[in-house]
C-alpha cells in the first residue's frame, strides 16, 4: 500500500535501533522544530482563536467556508453535479446561514464519487490513501494530504495542556501499536517523543505486572490511552491493590468514554481524565475543557454543525443530534457537510467558564464502541486496537468479527465481485499479524451482516460471556 513520503510515515518504519540513534542525535533541537513548520503554524492560530470573539469566529469560518466550497464545485465532479442538480448558485453563499441550503453528503457519496472528488494527482507523494470501517459499517476509501499529522498533532497537544502536559512530556502509552519485545517486556520506545508504548494485544495478568511495574519506574508520566485499554489496566492495579502516584493525567482517545469507568479510572489513578473526540476523515476536533468534562469545539479545524433528524441544526440545550463537519484541513479531497454517523449533546455556544468562544457539546457516542476479542487466556483485545486504515479491506463491502471460542474468531465479510482469494488471505493475514497469535483469524463470506435494531452494525458480535 503506497503511503506518502512524509515525516510521520518515515518515523514509522524506521528500525529501532536508527530511532534510537536519531532520538541521541535529534535530542538537541527544540521539538516544535523537529515536528515542523505546520506544527508551529497551528499552534500559533489555535493560540489566537482561544481569545477570538464570537464575530471573529464567524468571519474565519465563512472565510474557509467560501474557499471550500468555490474549489469544490470548480475542480470536482462530483460537487459540481450534485449542486447544479438542486440548483444552488454557489456566488449567493455570503453567510453562515446561507450555507445550509447546501445538501448533506455521506460516505456513500463519498464512495461512489472518489475519482471525481480529488482536487490533485492521488499518486502524489504528498498523498495518502485512507480506510475507515466508521460507525455503519460499511467501510469508507478517501485520499488526504500526508502533512495533516502536524496539524492535527498541533490539536492534540492544545487539548493535552489543559491537563497540564506540555510537549516533550514522557507519555505511556496504551493504544494498538505492535511494539515488539524489550526486556521480556512488551514495549517499545520513542525517543524523539519520549513515549513509552504498552502492548494492546498482550494483556495477561504476567503483562500487566511488568507494564506496571515499568510504568511505576517512571518520574512523571501522561497515559495516553483507549478508555477500554486504561480501564482495563485500571482494573488489574485495583485488583491487585496496587498504589500508582506519578501519572499526571489520563489522556483518551478514539472511543466512547463512558462516565462509570471515567470515574473508576479516576479513582485508581488519583488523577482527572481528559478525552479528545476525532476522527478519521478529520473534519471535526473537540477536547474538554479544564473546568468540566464538556468538549469544546476547536473552530479552527473545521466547521461544526449538531443537526436533528429533519436536518435542522439543533441551538437547544440538552438535544441531541448526529455530528455533521466541513473541514478545513484536507487539501487533497473537500468534505462539505459530512454526516459523521457520531450523536452529541449540544450545551452551549461558549464556555463561561474559560471564557473561550467555542461551540460545546458532551455524550458523544457512535463513535468507535468499544468492543472486544477474547483470547485463549480470556485476556481482552479492543476492538480499535485491531480496525486497519490501510488497503487490508478493499473490496470488502462490510465486515463484522464473530466470536463464540476464546483464541478464535471469525471474520464475516459482505464483497464486491471482484473479491478474490487472495484479498481473503491478505485479511487472514494482515490482522493475524496485529493479534499475534492471540487470536486465530477466518474469513467467511456472507451475503449480509445484520443491524442492531437502531441500526447500526456491531463490529464484533460478541457471544463469549466473560
Amino acid at each position: 500500500m503506497k503511503k506518502a513520503f512524509s515525516k510521520k510515515n518515515l518515523w514509522a518504519v524506521m528500525p529501532t535501533p536508527l530511532k534510537k540513534l536519531a532520538g541521541l542525535l535529534l535530542s538537541f533541537v527544540p521539538l516544535p522544530y523537529l515536528i515542523g513548520k505546520k506544527f508551529r503554524d497551528t499552534s500559533r492560530l489555535i493560540n489566537s482563536a482561544d481569545t477570538w470573539s464570537k464575530a471573529e469566529i464567524e468571519q474565519y469560518q465563512l472565510k474557509k467556508l467560501k474557499e471550500q466550497v468555490l474549489v469544490a464545485y470548480n475542480k470536482c465532479a462530483a460537487y459540481k453535479k450534485l449542486y447544479d442538480d438542486v440548483g444552488i448558485d454557489i456566488s449567493s453563499l455570503q453567510t453562515l446561514e446561507d450555507f445550509k441550503i447546501l445538501p448533506f453528503i455521506d460516505k456513500h457519496f463519498i464512495n461512489e464519487n472518489i475519482e471525481e472528488l480529488l482536487l490533485v494527482d492521488k499518486n502524489s507523494s504528498e498523498v495518502d490513501y485512507i480506510t475507515t470501517g466508521g460507525t455503519s459499517g460499511v467501510p469508507l476509501t478517501f485520499y488526504i494530504n500526508a502533512g495533516r499529522s502536524q496539524i492535527e498533532y498541533a490539536y492534540l497537544v492544545d487539548g493535552w495542556k489543559k491537563s497540564g502536559f506540555k510537549l516533550g512530556d514522557v507519555k505511556a502509552v496504551f493504544r494498538g501499536r505492535v511494539t515488539g519485545t524489550k526486556g521480556g517486556v512488551n514495549r517499545s520506545y520513542d525517543p524523539i517523543f519520549r513515549e513509552y508504548y504498552y502492548s494492546s494485544f498482550h494483556t495477561s495478568d504476567n503483562d500487566m505486572a511488568e507494564y506496571v511495574k515499568h510504568l511505576k519506574s517512571l518520574k512523571n508520566c501522561f497515559l495516553h490511552v483507549y478508555p477500554s485499554s486504561v480501564y482495563q489496566l485500571a482494573r488489574y492495579i485495583k485488583k491487585n491493590n496496587i498504589s500508582i502516584t506519578n501519572v499526571q493525567a489520563i489522556l483518551a482517545e478514539s472511543e466512547n468514554v463512558y462516565p462509570e469507568q471515567r470515574d473508576f479510572v479516576e479513582s485508581v489513578f488519583d488523577c482527572r481524565y481528559f478525552s479528545s473526540y476525532g476522527h478519521t476523515e478529520k473534519l471535526i476536533a473537540a477536547g474538554e475543557c479544564e473546568h468540566s468534562s464538556n468538549y469544546h469545539v476547536w473552530p479552527t479545524y473545521g466547521y461544526f454543525e449538531l443537526v436533528n433528524d429533519q436536518g435542522n441544526v439543533i441551538t437547544k440545550q440538552g438535544e441531541v443530534g448526529e455530528i455533521v463537519g466541513t473541514g478545513f484541513i484536507n487539501t487533497v479531497m473537500p468534505f462539505i457537510r459530512y454526516k459523521t454517523g457520531d450523536y452529541a449533546e449540544y450545551v452551549a455556544d461558549s464556555c463561561d467558564k474559560c471564557n473561550r468562544n467555542h461551540l460545546i457539546i458532551k455524550n458523544i457516542r457512535g463513535h468507535r464502541i468499544q468492543e472486544y476479542l477474547v483470547t485463549l487466556s480470556k485476556d481482552l483485545i479492543p476492538w480499535t486496537a485491531i480496525n486497519m486504515h490501510d488497503d487490508t479491506f478493499d473490496d470488502v463491502l462490510k465486515y463484522q468479527f464473530y466470536q463464540d471460542t476464546p483464541g478464535k474468531a471469525i471474520i464475516k465479510v459482505v464483497v464486491n465481485t471482484g473479491f478474490s482469494d487472495i484479498q481473503k488471505n491478505r485479511i487472514e493475514k494482515n490482522i493475524g499479524q496485529k493479534l499475534d497469535g492471540r487470536v486465530i483469524v477466518k474469513v467467511e463470506i456472507v451475503e449480509n451482516i445484520e443491524l442492531t435494531e437502531r441500526g447500526k452494525s456491531v463490529f464484533v458480535d460478541q457471544r463469549i460471556k466473560l
